[in-house]
């Protein structure tokens, strides 16, 4: 429960500053995220790298929690990838602009990292400019000698690499078909729109990504018989991309299709025998090991963060609401004999009060979804002044507590 807390504090004012800015929902997500991430970490290889594929609507909470667990000095890059080249249909009437790209945030674990530059095509631009044509209808540019040394000079004029203008100036020939343009940082030559209509690719799978992008992040970050693991692996994306590429990989994900979704893919590919089990350059070296026990967990089934439980709304009964007694029932039924202020634990329900969540005053509802059980000082602490975060707040500013409890109803 204190791991984040305690151990990683830049890491909770992070998750934190999320619930306050979006909601409790972005809050628990970042704190889902967060202890997954600080797994990440642990087990990458000191010259490894990670990439985290978002979108927008979280990508900037995203990167401060990157940055809290490996350092915002390891951050290496944030990739705009452009899935779309536009929207169709009725979107192009809502009033605000298309949404057609994802983020990818790329860090490393330390200052040493691999990374291989990937590269494209030259734009029509570029090819304009190899406007010379050799001898042997070779096309090229060139470029000023600058600094090179007179036997630097000598030995590009041995290998012909050297274009002397009408003038007599001599400067260096750079060849078209020897020529290469590095990749940036925004990708728009890879398109994810095909894999939701008519595609080879297609699985059905939703949030399903091209191969060709997860072939690029791999050969730009790892070498052959590397592993790759992919802890959200969905329909096998990039467990196929590292097949492809000579990777041995590791996939995990709670989807109830993934693993037959893994061998269908691998045999689609010509990577994965009949059987699905035999042959192939597979990671266990002709078998693909696979199991649906989850790992013995060693925090004894605490949660990391209990305040940030989302809350859900509770129906009451239709023909009369509840009574103060049932609610203070059903809440202790809920929460146990605990105090949501202070998480002091208590031996006699007397002891804790009813209260609401947000005042009435602020627009609080007379709901049991807004009642909270407090002790007596808490109560009297927090006012119409105070939801109930900023009791939490006042309660460490008056050290009446060592750490967070719970905000809202246990899911």
């Amino acid at each position: 429960m204190d791991k984040i807390t305690d151990d990683f504090p830049k890491l909770m004012e992070a998750v934190e500053s999320a619930r306050y800015a979006h909601s409790d929902g972005m809050g628990a997500y970042m704190c889902f995220m967060a202890v997954r991430l600080l797994e990440m970490k642990r087990i990458l290889r000191e010259d490894g790298g990670i990439y985290l594929h978002c979108d927008p609507t979280a990508s900037h909470y995203l990167k401060a929690i990157m940055d809290a667990i490996f350092g915002w000095k390891n951050f290496r890059n944030e990739i705009v990838w452009q899935r779309d080249a536009a929207i169709r249909g009725a979107k192009q009437h809502s009033k605000q602009w298309p949404k057609i790209y994802d983020v990818l945030l790329f860090y490393s674990k330390g200052k040493e990292w691999k990374f291989q530059h990937a590269t494209k095509p030259l734009d029509d631009d570029q090819i304009k400019r190899y406007r010379h044509v050799d001898d042997d209808g070779r096309r090229y540019r060139t470029s000023h000698l600058g600094d090179y040394s007179e036997k630097s000079i000598n030995n590009l004029r041995e290998r012909g690499l050297i274009h002397t203008s009408r003038t007599g100036k001599e400067s260096k020939k750079y060849y078209l078909d020897e020529a290469k343009s590095v990749m940036g940082n925004l990708w728009t030559d890879i398109k994810g729109f095909g894999i939701r209509s008519a595609s080879k690719e297609k699985t059905g799978y939703p949030t399903q990504k091209p191969l060709a992008l997860y072939e690029r992040i791999i050969k730009a970050s790892t070498n052959e018989d590397d592993i790759v693991l992919d802890p959200f692996c969905g329909c096998a994306t990039t467990l196929v991309a590292a097949e492809r590429l000579n990777r041995q990989w590791i996939g995990i994900d709670i989807w109830d299709k993934a693993h037959e979704t893994v061998i269908r893919r691998l045999q689609d590919e010509g990577l994965a025998a009949p059987d699905g089990d035999k042959g192939g350059r597979l990671f266990t070296v002709g078998r693909i090991e696979y199991s649906d026990e989850p790992p013995v967990r060693t925090d004894d089934g605490d949660e990391a963060v209990p305040f940030l439980r989302t809350k859900r709304r509770v129906d009451e009964p239709k023909e009369r609401r509840m009574s103060r007694a049932e609610m203070l029932d059903f809440l202790i039924g809920e929460n146990g004999l605990r105090c949501q202020g202070c998480d002091r634990e208590f031996d006699d329900p007397r002891y804790l009060e009813l209260d609401h969540n947000t005042p009435r005053s602020d627009g609080g509802l007379n709901h049991i979804s807004n009642r909270i059980l407090l002790c007596g000082p808490c109560n009297k602490l927090k006012s119409n002044q105070f939801t109930l975060s900023g009791l939490r707040r006042k309660n460490k500013e008056l050290g009446y507590m060592a750490h967070e409890s719970p905000a809202a109803l246990k899911t």
